[in-house]
C-alpha cells in the first residue's frame, strides 16, 4: 500500500519531470523554428500545417528520445533536495528501509516507462509519419532519384539484379532475374533492357525481353518486346529511406525486417538496432532512475549543484558509449543487441556498486 510520503515522492518526481520536460521541448521547439524559418516562408507552408502537422509531432519524438536522460536528472534533482532539506534521514529515522524508500520511485518511473513504451512502439511512429510528410513537402526531400547496383533475393530461390532504378519515372533499367531449385542449381534466368511498373496492374512491364530456361543437356530461348509479369517488389520497396523505419509501429517493424532478410538486403543490422531500441529506451528508465537515487541520497557538499552536474556527465557519457557500439555494430559487424543493451548492461553493474554503497 502506498503510505502518504509515497504519495508525495510520486508526486514531485513526476511534478519536476513533465515540468522539466516541457520547458526543455518549448526551448527545442524555439530553437527548430529560428533553424527552419526560412523553409517555411520560401515554401509557403501554412501556419495551421505548421502547428498541427509538424510541431504537434515533433514534440513527441523529441520528448521520448530523452526521456531516459530526464528521468536520471529527475531522479538526482529531487533527492538531492530531500537530502538537503534532511528529509531522507527524517524518513529513514521512522523505520522506513533504503529498499522501501525506492518503491514510490519505481511506481513513478514505471509510469513514465509504460508511457514511453506505448509512445515509441506504437503513437510515434504515426505522428513520424505526419512530420515527415510535412518535411518532404516543406523543407527538403531525401529520397534519392536513383538507386544503383541493386541485388534483392524477392523469394526463396528468386533474385533479380538492376543496374540503376529511376525512382521518379519507376523504370529498372538492366535488369535481371534468376531463379534457382533447392540444390542452387540454376533453372531460369530473365534478362532485359528495362521494366516499367504499370500502375493500373499493379504488374512490370518488361522490354525486350530474353528468357533462358535450363533443361537437362539443353537450352530454351524465349525472346519478346513486352512482357507482364510479378517480381514481388514494388516501387516502394526503392524508395525506402533511412527515416522510413521511423514510420512503422514495432508489429510493421518486425515484419519488415523478416521481408529484407529474405531479400539479402544489407542494412538488417541498423533495422536490429531500431528494434532493439524501442525496448531498451524504456527499461534503462529504471537503471538511470536507480542510479541517479544512488548518487544523491546522501547530503554532500554542495548540495544539489554537484550531484547535477555529476550527472550531466554520467548521462553525456551513456549518450556517447550509446552511440561508440552502435556504431560499431554498423562498421565493426557487432551484434545489433549486444550494442544498444551493452550501456544499460555496464550502467547496471555501476549501480549495483553504489546501491550497496546507498544501503549502508
Amino acid at each position: 500500500m502506498l503510505k502518504i510520503i509515497d504519495l508525495y515522492i510520486i508526486k514531485k518526481f513526476l511534478g519536476t519531470f513533465f515540468f522539466t520536460l516541457l520547458i526543455i521541448m518549448c526551448i527545442a521547439v524555439i530553437f527548430d523554428i529560428q533553424e527552419k524559418y526560412e523553409d517555411f516562408v520560401l515554401n509557403n507552408a501554412p501556419l495551421k500545417e505548421i502547428i498541427i502537422d509538424y510541431y504537434l509531432n515533433f514534440i513527441p519524438y523529441y520528448a521520448n528520445l530523452f526521456t531516459n536522460l530526464f528521468v536520471f536528472i529527475t531522479a538526482i534533482f529531487v533527492t538531492s533536495k530531500m537530502a538537503n532539506n534532511t528529509e531522507i534521514i527524517a524518513i529513514h529515522a521512522s523505520g522506513v528501509s533504503f529498499n522501501r524508500f525506492l518503491l514510490p520511485y519505481f511506481v513513478a518511473t514505471t509510469v513514465i516507462a509504460v508511457l514511453s513504451w506505448v509512445l515509441i512502439m506504437y503513437i510515434i511512429p504515426v505522428s513520424n509519419t505526419i512530420k515527415i510528410d510535412f518535411e518532404d513537402k516543406y523543407v527538403f526531400n531525401k529520397v534519392v532519384n536513383w538507386e544503383r547496383n541493386i541485388h534483392r533475393q524477392v523469394r526463396p530461390g528468386e533474385f533479380i539484379y538492376i543496374e540503376s532504378y529511376n525512382i521518379d519515372s519507376d523504370n529498372a533499367f538492366r535488369f535481371s532475374m534468376e531463379k534457382f531449385d533447392e540444390n542452387g542449381v540454376l533453372q531460369s534466368k530473365l534478362t532485359s533492357d528495362y521494366a516499367r511498373w504499370n500502375s493500373e496492374t499493379e504488374r512490370w512491364d518488361v522490354y525486350n525481353y530474353v528468357i533462358r530456361d535450363m533443361q537437362p543437356n539443353q537450352q530454351i530461348i524465349r525472346k519478346g518486346q513486352l512482357l507482364d509479369t510479378v517480381f514481388y517488389l514494388t516501387p516502394e520497396d526503392f524508395k525506402m529511406r533511412n527515416v522510413y523505419v521511423d514510420r512503422m509501429n514495432i508489429d510493421e517493424l518486425n515484419a519488415y525486417i523478416e521481408t529484407q532478410k529474405l531479400q539479402g538486403t544489407d542494412n538488417i543490422d541498423r533495422l536490429l538496432v531500431e528494434k532493439h531500441k524501442r525496448w531498451s529506451f524504456p527499461f534503462s528508465n529504471f537503471i538511470l532512475m536507480l542510479l541517479g537515487v544512488c548518487l544523491s541520497n546522501k547530503k554532500k557538499r554542495g548540495g544539489t549543484v554537484v550531484n547535477i552536474v555529476i550527472g550531466f556527465a554520467l548521462a553525456f557519457m551513456y549518450i556517447m558509449l550509446f552511440q561508440v557500439t552502435t556504431t560499431f555494430t554498423i562498421y565493426a559487424n557487432l551484434d545489433p543487441f549486444i550494442a544498444v543493451w551493452l550501456p544499460n548492461f555496464l550502467y547496471a553493474i555501476v549501480c549495483f556498486f553504489l546501491y550497496r554503497n546507498a544501503k549502508i
